[in-house]
């Protein structure tokens, strides 16, 4: 697969990003380990996780690192092939310092998950979330220490909004911090608010763009149909509250994916995946899969 490079670093990377939130459950570990070496094997080099992930047994405040730690066994003896992200900032135990951007949980939780990844370094190291109750200065100056210290390669941010990766970028440049080089939202087809602002401040700014949920739990895959069953071992039917509810203006939108996508000649699957990937700077797209044979449809969808 063709690699694209993430503006101001060294690092490519392929357009499909392998996502390991279903790592653990419903993904056990020996499933996981071959979809990893399967996606690598056939030009995937991005893989994506998080120190909260456990799969669907995942719960405010559960202590996370299952997906680390079979990545960590998946990527013995091929941690040089692959350029890894991994996030911090989610709850992940009961105590008040189990969670947010702080140094302390931030030196702390890093080198849990490079205890865990069995690595030296994070390629791409995103903050998860704002953290309101820690001054922003002390989390990018604690970023900025660990570029330094060779613990990561670049860093990100999840789930900024534009004012606040604004903001971010601004911070940066007046402390003479290095700046974050790329930014992970929820982005797909049926939901499409961070073309208003956050697209263009990225374009301008040329922060890369590694959308997440861009199949919408599966929804865009095409095998719901209006008025049919649910189908089997779907996400609707396994986890629901992952997912956007079943209803008339959802199959509507589904519809008109699927008449513009004929239009150009693509699959419904393949148009919601290329809408995304023909944006300036969406350099590639974060999927979650649980068999080879959703593999081979992803990266056919996208070549």
């Amino acid at each position: 697969m063709e690699l694209r490079l993430i503006p101001n670093t060294t690092l490519k990377v392929s357009p499909l990003c392998l996502g390991t939130m279903t790592f653990g459950t419903p993904v056990a570990a020996p499933e996981a380990i071959q979809i990893t070496h399967q996606a690598l094997e056939k030009g995937l080099n991005f893989i994506d996780t998080a120190n909260m992930y456990e799969g669907y047994t995942r719960y405010v405040g559960s202590p996370g690192g299952v997906s680390e730690e079979i990545l960590g066994q998946a990527l013995a003896g091929r941690r040089e092939k692959v350029i890894l992200a991994t996030k911090v900032g989610m709850k992940i135990g009961p105590a008040d310092d189990d969670q947010g951007l702080s140094r302390r949980h931030i030196l702390r939780e890093v080198e849990r998950s490079l205890t865990r990844l069995k690595t030296g370094y994070i390629d791409l190291y995103y903050m998860h979330k704002p953290d309101a109750e820690t001054p922003l200065a002390e989390s990018v100056q604690t970023f900025d220490e660990l570029l330094s210290a060779g613990k990561i390669r670049a860093w990100g941010v999840s789930n900024f909004s534009a004012e606040q990766l604004s903001g971010l970028l601004a911070l940066c440049d007046q402390n003479g911090w290095r700046r974050p080089v790329a930014i992970q939202p929820a982005y797909s087809y049926l939901k499409r608010d961070i073309e208003a602002d956050l697209l263009p401040l990225c374009q301008r700014e040329q922060i890369a763009v590694f959308p997440y949920q861009v199949l919408q739990g599966g929804l865009l895959t095409g095998k719901y149909r209006r008025s049919e069953p649910i189908p089997a071992n779907s996400r609707q039917l396994e986890k629901p509250a992952w997912t956007l509810p079943l209803t008339d203006e959802l199959f509507d939108k589904l519809e008109q994916c699927q008449r513009e996508g004929q239009q150009l000649g693509r699959s419904l699957m393949q148009h919601a995946l290329m809408t995304l990937l023909e944006q300036p700077l969406v350099l590639s797209l974060i999927v979650g899969i649980k068999n080879a044979e959703q593999l081979d449809d992803l990266i056919a969808a996208v070549s």
